[in-house]
Parts: C-alpha cells; sequence; structure tokens
C-alpha cells in the first residue's frame, strides 16, 4: 500500500508522539504510582503480568481508537450514534449504557486525581488529605473556567516533572536489582489471595475508559489523511510503551524495596525510592504526586465532557452550557468525594477498580465499531487485532464481573 511506503522524517515521527503522550499523561497519574506501589509492596511481583497485559490493551484499543478518528473524522462517541440512528431504541439503550459508565468512572477517577495530588501536597505541608483535596479541586475548576491556553502550557511544564520522576524511578530499578527468577514468574497471569482488586486497579489506572474517546477526537484534529495511519500508528505505539514501562518499574522497586510493608500514605511510598535519592525521597514523591495529579485532573473532566458531548450532540466548549455544566459536575462531585474523610489509598485504588469495571463496555463498543465495514471500509481490523481485542473484552469481562461479585 502507498501509506506503507511513504517515509517519514524524525521531525515527523517526533510531532506524530502529541496525541500519545496527552493519553499517557492522562493516565501516569497518583492512581498509577498507588495502584502500582501498593501491589509491589503487597504481592511482590506476582501482578507483574497486570502491566503486561496493560500496555499490551492500551496500545491495541487506543491503537483503534485514533484509526476510527482519522479514517472517520468523528470521534468514537459520534460514530456509536452514527451507526445505530436506524435503530433508535437500541442507540439510546446503548449510549444511555456508555454514557452512565463513562460518568461513573470519571466520578471515581477524579476522587482518586484529587486525593492523590491532595496525598503529595499533604506531605509537604503536613495538612489533612480531607482539607487539602477540596481546595485542589477548587484549584483546577479555576483553572478549567478561566485559564484558558494557559493549562496548555501547564501540562507541558508538570509533564516534565513527570518524566523526571519516570528517570527517577527506572535508575532505582536498575539499582535495587530484581530477581529476575519473580520477575519471569509473575508474566505468567496469576491472581493470589486478596488480589483481584489490585489487579483490577493496574488495569483500570492504565486502560482508562474514556481516554479512548479523547484519543479519537484528538487524532482527527492531528491527522486528516489515511496516508498517515503508520505515522499514528508509531505516534501511538512508542508512548504507550513508555507508559507500561514506567509502571512496571514501580511495581519493580515497590516490590524489591518494600514488599510486606504498609503502604498508607505518600512517605510510605516514598520508601522505594531511598536507594536513590536518600533523604530527598519523601519530597521527591511528594512533589512527584502533585505533579502527575494535575494533567490527570484537568484531562479526566474534559474527558468526560467530551464523551457525553458526542453522544448528545452537544457542542465542546463554552459556548454551550451543557459541556461546561458537565465538567464543573464531574469535578464537585470529586472535591465531595474526595472531602469525606475516606482513607486516601483506599480510594485511590477504589476510583481505578470502578475504571477496571466499566473498561468492558467502552472496548467492546470499540472493537465493535472499528469492524465495520461500513464505518472503516478497508481500513478494519485485522484477524490479529480483533483477536487481541476480543481477547482483550474477555479478560476485562471476567476481572470486572469477578470484582462486583466479590463485592456483592
Amino acid at each position: 500500500m502507498q501509506t506503507e511506503a511513504k517515509k517519514y522524517t524524525l521531525s515527523d515521527k517526533m510531532k506524530s508522539l502529541g496525541p500519545g503522550f496527552l493519553i499517557v499523561g492522562s493516565f501516569i497519574g497518583p492512581g498509577t504510582v498507588t495502584s502500582s506501589t501498593k501491589a509491589g509492596a503487597d504481592y511482590g511481583l506476582s501482578l507483574f503480568w497486570c502491566v503486561i497485559f496493560s500496555v499490551i490493551a492500551v496500545m491495541v484499543m487506543q491503537g483503534m481508537a485514533a484509526r476510527l478518528g482519522i479514517v472517520t473524522q468523528m470521534g468514537l462517541a459520534e460514530n456509536l450514534v452514527k451507526d445505530f440512528e436506524d435503530r433508535p431504541l437500541l442507540r439510546n439503550l446503548l449510549c444511555g449504557w456508555v454514557a452512565v459508565a463513562i460518568t461513573i468512572g470519571g466520578f471515581a477517577y477524579m476522587s482518586g486525581d484529587l486525593t492523590g495530588t491532595a496525598i503529595g501536597i499533604s506531605a509537604l505541608t503536613g495538612v489533612s488529605t480531607r482539607i487539602i483535596a477540596p481546595i485542589w479541586g477548587l484549584c483546577i475548576l479555576l483553572i478549567l473556567s478561566f485559564a484558558g491556553d494557559a493549562v496548555k502550557y501547564l501540562e507541558k511544564l508538570l509533564g516534565i516533572c513527570v518524566v523526571i520522576m519516570a528517570v527517577v524511578f527506572l535508575v532505582t530499578m536498575i539499582v535495587v536489582r530484581p530477581d529476575v527468577g519473580d520477575l519471569l514468574a509473575g508474566c505468567v497471569p496469576n491472581i493470589p489471595q486478596g488480589g483481584l482488586m489490585t489487579c483490577l486497579s493496574l488495569i483500570g489506572t492504565t486502560v482508562v475508559p474514556y481516554n479512548m474517546f479523547l484519543h479519537a477526537a484528538s487524532a482527527k484534529r492531528t491527522w486528516h489523511s489515511t496516508d498517515e495511519l503508520p505515522l499514528c500508528r508509531f505516534g501511538t505505539n512508542i508512548p504507550m510503551i513508555i507508559g507500561g514501562i514506567v509502571t512496571g518499574a514501580i511495581m519493580v522497586t515497590s516490590a524489591t524495596v518494600m514488599y510486606g510493608m504498609p503502604v498508607r500514605n505518600a512517605m510510605d511510598m516514598a520508601v522505594q525510592l531511598r536507594p536513590t535519592l536518600g533523604v530527598w525521597a519523601e519530597p521527591f514523591m511528594a512533589i512527584g504526586l502533585v505533579a502527575a495529579g494535575v494533567s490527570s485532573a484537568v484531562c479526566t473532566p474534559m474527558g468526560v465532557s467530551y464523551v457525553l458531548a458526542g453522544l448528545f450532540k452537544w457542542k465542546t466548549d463554552r459556548s454551550d452550557k451543557r459541556y461546561t455544566i458537565t465538567n464543573f459536575l464531574v469535578l464537585i462531585t470529586g472535591i465531595v468525594v474526595a472531602g469525606m474523610g475516606f482513607n486516601p489509598i483506599a480510594l485511590i485504588m477504589a476510583a481505578q477498580m470502578v475504571n477496571g469495571i466499566v473498561l468492558p463496555v467502552v472496548v467492546g463498543v470499540t472493537i465493535y465499531l472499528t469492524c465495520r465495514h461500513g464505518i472503516m471500509g478497508q481500513f478494519v481490523n485485522s484477524k490479529l487485532e480483533t483477536v487481541l481485542g476480543v481477547g482483550i473484552f474477555g479478560i476485562s469481562l471476567v476481572l470486572g464481573l469477578s470484582s462486583v461479585v466479590s463485592l456483592m
């Protein structure tokens, strides 16, 4: 095909990383740091397979979503509405199902983002997370309301902080020298007793349901021709792999340094960085949680609003009050939940678990749309992509249902 023969410069490839790193910046937040640290401290490397599964899943699913956006020049939600427009009852049921699932997941994720950032600020100031989380939520509300383009610069600045944090974890992982045998054993799927919630949290914090909607919208704005699909594939896979390496490095350092230790706050999580940072481990972890939390906290309400706007044909700017009100409702719900005094670590883990339960809904919708010749034409999923997608759907469905049953 002509698209495969086209040559791209290094500059083209570097520019193509933008949409992918937007997604990575969204999922490398306090939830990822907390879930990965707790998984390593509680279960060693036995859940390392969850990281591998998550990386494969996020590459496959975000790749599908981005390709859908480029081929159709519409978002995931708009394609869903259009495909079922001649079946109004089924369309309304499916759109309502997706809307409820994404909204609940967004509420939970917002609570986790605010709480995770508050843990970092609390470690620096000594003020309770119950007080800081609502105040921080109001700050994010002001940023979304009045900052305009300044949000982009804020995310870039904090993105640099997250990259620095990632490098430190990678260096620490090398310094602590994990047991290779344990690492290989952890690649075999196995859920230790009591580890289901942690397993689902690890997956839910990486394969974030609303990120597929965000990626489709971002890809259609970045690329306008199917000739650029190989460039999009490169720009999707590289950031997702980097994000997965960061998640894995956090778990490995935690499992090697902290196995058997309780994880209750930022100070506990900072223990894994002491081999490289010494006395600076605690403030570095605190600042890292704040930096990681900001980009996630800004993306979460926007992600939910984009989904609902696509489903119900709203405008995605402040001229549509419904879009703006949705942003506010997601934030306010997060502020209320974060301020209710729940255990911060438990709240973050629960938020990621909710995302894991919501995940099969969005995965199923994405696979269905990208397998439709009427929508994708010659760019439908390959047999390998379909098999991987169905496998991801099956595993996420089993884990989600198991979690619901265990809660009941």
